[in-house]
């Protein structure tokens, strides 16, 4: 049995009070960080690239209300969904199958502000063998509502002029009233821009001689500027610009139309629509028309 354990007594000490910390008297020096921040700042003020930047954002700015100034008409209209410059008071729309079945008696029924689609350009074929799967309902429904349409061939510049142009006429029977054939001519397709202007020439000269009425150049903006202008000044011009107050291209450029939204809302059809407008009057609008 081990020895009893001698038991220990431990006194407890008596707590140690902490002095308050002394104050400090001195002013607190500025972070490093600070000195840093400032330094970067003064070098930006002090840089011609800042005074450059603020220049042109002024620049920005004052064009813009420059902008807003001069087109105070090119405003959103609520029921089509955007914006519609002003000064034009004729307007319609393109389709193609995309936009699916369409209710024509409430697209001619739809007005805003007097803004309503007075015309339909509706695509018909594409290459040598394509047809838009539903040209004839829209080629027969749209002028039973009272609205005057064109029928479209999306051109692919690989392909002969020519036989393009006579399939076009095969599934196309213009009539008196209709407005003229249209060409979509967008992208080179891997040709050289003279092999598309080659084939663009032949499929026009093919409809002029059997329509006896020049047909339209549909094209964007660009690609008319780097491809298209000054080869097909005599014949009339459908322009893609979008989002656009004005269509900014030279005064003696021969458009008739401009395609200056892809995304308006039109009663009767369940899709965005591309939306257009005529450069001229009514008047100047059925002079156009097939006689």
């Amino acid at each position: 049995m081990p020895p009893p354990v001698k038991k220990t007594t431990i006194k407890a000490k008596t707590p140690v009070k902490r002095k308050p910390a002394a104050k400090n008297k001195k002013a607190a020096g500025i972070p490093v960080q600070w000195k840093i921040a400032g330094a970067g700042l003064l070098l930006i003020l002090l840089s011609p690239f800042y005074y450059g930047y603020i220049l042109r954002s002024a620049s920005a700015t004052w064009r813009w209300i420059l902008d807003i100034g001069q087109d105070t008409n090119y405003r959103t209209y609520k029921s089509f969904n955007i914006r519609i410059p002003s000064g034009y008071t004729v307007h319609g729309i393109d389709v193609s199958s995309y936009q699916g079945k369409i209710n024509w008696q409430k697209v001619k029924a739809m007005n805003e502000d007097g803004v309503h689609i007075s015309f339909a350009f509706i695509k018909a074929t594409e290459g040598v063998l394509s047809m838009d799967p539903y040209f004839q309902r829209n080629w027969r429904e749209a002028p039973k509502a009272g609205i005057i349409c064109g029928a479209y061939h999306f051109f692919l510049p690989q392909k002969s002029g020519v036989w393009q142009a006579r399939f076009f006429l095969q599934t196309v029977k213009v009539e008196k009233g209709d407005l003229p054939m249209v060409v979509d001519v967008e992208r080179l397709y891997g040709t050289t821009p003279a092999k598309m202007r080659e084939q663009l020439l032949s499929f026009i000269k093919h409809i002029t001689s059997k329509t006896g009425v020049k047909p339209i150049i549909y094209t964007n903006l660009s690609f008319y500027a780097d491809y298209l202008q000054g080869y097909f000044d005599d014949y009339p011009l459908w322009i893609a610009h979008y989002y656009q107050p004005q269509l900014r291209v030279g005064s003696n450029t021969n458009w008739q139309f401009w395609q200056n939204s892809d995304k308006a809302r039109i009663n009767g059809i369940n899709m965005k629509v591309d939306f257009n407008v005529f450069k001229g009057d009514s008047t100047e609008f059925s002079r156009l028309l097939i006689p």
